[in-house]
Parts: structure tokens; sequence; C-alpha cells
């Protein structure tokens, strides 16, 4: 994977460092310092910064209780009881959490050894590696406006503030800008982190209004979720899957396993007609479409997919064709979604 220049590493984002030592009821976890790669999914937590999680459920009250209000701690305990905490979305949904008391559990993450340097730290609800907010940063010094427009289709008065003040030199000063705020901050990470082009694309296909010939993309869903209906409106007629676990299909459904994994040729085909037909629906920039499908062939070139076809219909003359792509490697994955009429 490309590798950002040292010199864009020192506009990375350093937050929350607690104290140098402290005593734990439990061992901490040794952390080694290590290159951190940029996050290429959509998580709300970096691998550098899994720590952070690790923390939460493992250390004991009377620890969490140092960085956190007793009552606060309780509720933490007694949530991973039910269901170990995995996305910071979760943890903040505890009673008593808050931007500031994350902090205090990135404090107490360091502190403990369950973090190193390659963590940056916690922004909005996101735990950012240094070179996701090298990358960050840089992204946001650089973008044509018009991309950064389609990164942040409903952000509107957030991008062009972020235009007006840039350049900034940490991503905490980018989260700080009037109308940038939690999905923002995390759509421009993964504008930064998985390429802006396709990104500003999918954006820009999604930001079109509905109608009957609606498309739309996406780079973050859950297969079990898509499996269950998620992207398909109407009555479910029929759906064929490779690579995919058929324990996972619906009981009672025609669902069908062909022998052969999707190609990156096949990938980029489909997406590309996606990109087609919203074109067609509602004219898309040329420059837009042509770098999104560059980005889009350069993931997928030499690469194998599990996902599923999936098709319903709406009424007699109409229905919905959802097809997804996993890399069967990297877990990388696309959906597209086609609605269409005769």
């Amino acid at each position: 994977m490309r590798r950002l220049a040292p010199a864009l590493l020192s506009a990375s984002l350093m937050v929350g460092c607690g104290p140098t030592s402290a005593e734990s009821e439990s061992p901490a976890p040794s952390t080694e310092r290590q290159e951190a790669p940029l996050t290429t999914t959509d998580v709300d937590v970096a691998p550098e910064c899994q720590g952070l999680l690790t923390f939460v459920n493992t250390e004991p009250l009377s620890t969490l209780s140092t960085y956190l209000p007793s009552d606060v701690a309780q509720s933490l305990v007694s949530q991973r009881a039910t269901a170990p905490f995995s996305t910071l979305v979760e943890v903040s949904a505890v009673r008593g959490i808050s931007q500031a008391r994350l902090a205090r559990i990135e404090d107490g993450a360091r502190t403990l050894g369950y973090v190193g340097s390659t963590c940056a730290g916690v922004l909005d609800e996101l735990a950012l590696s240094t070179d996701d907010a090298a990358a960050l940063v840089h992204l946001v010094n650089t973008i044509d406006s018009s991309a950064l427009y389609a990164v942040l289709p409903y952000a509107w008065n957030g991008a062009t503030n972020l235009l007006n003040l840039r350049p900034f030199t940490s991503a905490q000063a980018i989260s700080e800008v009037s109308g940038v705020g939690t999905v923002s901050l995390r759509n421009l990470r993964n504008a930064a982190t998985q390429g802006y082009a396709l990104t500003a694309l999918i954006a820009a296909i999604n930001a079109q209004e509905e109608s009957l010939w609606t498309s739309r993309l996406s780079q973050d869903f859950d297969i079990q979720d898509v499996i269950d209906g998620a992207h398909g409106n109407g009555e479910f007629q029929s759906a064929s899957c490779f690579g995919i676990d058929p324990s996972l299909f619906p009981a009672g459904q025609n669902w069908t396993v062909r022998p052969n994994l999707a190609t990156g040729t096949e990938v980029y085909q489909e997406i590309e007609g996606t990109v087609g037909y919203a074109d067609r629906n509602e004219p898309l920039p040329d420059t837009l479409m042509a770098d999104g499908l560059a980005e889009l062939q350069a993931r997928t070139a030499g690469r194998t997919f599990n996902g599923c076809f999936i098709s319903y219909g709406k009424g007699p003359w109409g229905g919905i064709q959802v097809k997804f792509y996993v890399d069967t490697v990297t877990g990388y994955r696309i959906l597209s979604e086609q609605h269409w009429v005769e």
C-alpha cells in the first residue's frame, strides 16, 4: 500500500496523552511501535487503536473508575457483560459517555499500554491512526472544491468552511470547524484513506433524487443485512451467491450458489454499468466519473470476490437488482443497487 511521506506524518494528530505510568489490577498488554497502514474499511476504530476497546472490555471496575465517574464505569461493565464493545459508537451510546469521557478512556488505554504512538487518538467518535490523521489533513488541504462538496453532500457549510480556512496542520483543527461533525469527519477519513475519487463519485450518485430508475452504490454495508433484505424494498424473487456461506441464506427463499467467484473485471464492469445508469438518469461530471472508475479499476484488477446477486420485484413492471462484492483477501467491498421499470 502506498505510504505517506514523512512530511505528512508530522501533520498528524496527537490527542489525549495521559500520564506516563499507572498501577493496574490486570497485566498491561505490550504495545510494539510499528508502521501504521491506512484504514481502508469504514470502521470507527483504526486497527492501531483497537486497544481502546480492549481497555474498556477487560479492565476491572476499579481501574475504569480511575478514569471515569464510578456510575459511568459501572454502566460500561454492566453493558460489556451482555456483549463486548466492538465499536466506539457502542461505547458512546452508554449513559454518561461524552467526547470528554472518550478522551479519558483514551488516557487510560494509553497509560496502561493498550495503545501506542501509532494510534493518534479519538475525535468525534472516530479513533484515528497517525497515518489516517496525516492523510486526512493532506486531503482537506489539497482536494478540489467540487470533489470536497461531493464527499460532503449533506454538509455544504462544513465543506465551505474547510475551503475557506485551509491549510490545516492537524486533524483536530479540522474536526473543530463549524459544520464538520461526526458523520462528516468519518466521510473525510474514508475519502482520505480509501481514495476520494471513487468516494466522491459514489456520493454524487447517492445524492441524486430518487426516481423510477434510481441507482445507488455503497462501500459500507453488512453482508447479513443485505442478505436479509436491507437494500430491497420489493418482493424477493431470486438470488445467486458465490463464496458466501449458505447458512446465511434466509429459509424458504430461492437462493442458489454458483461455483466460480467474481473476478476484478466482472466487478468493474458491474459498477461501471451502475455508474452509466446513474449518468443517464442525471448527468454526472465526466472528470468525476473517469477518476472514480480509474480508482475502482485499480482496486479490483487481478482480485477475486465473494458476493451475491439478488432480485426483487416492484409491482408487475419494475424491480430492483442488488449486487455486492467482497474482496477475498483485503475485505474491500462494494455494492450496487439499481431500480428499473419497463
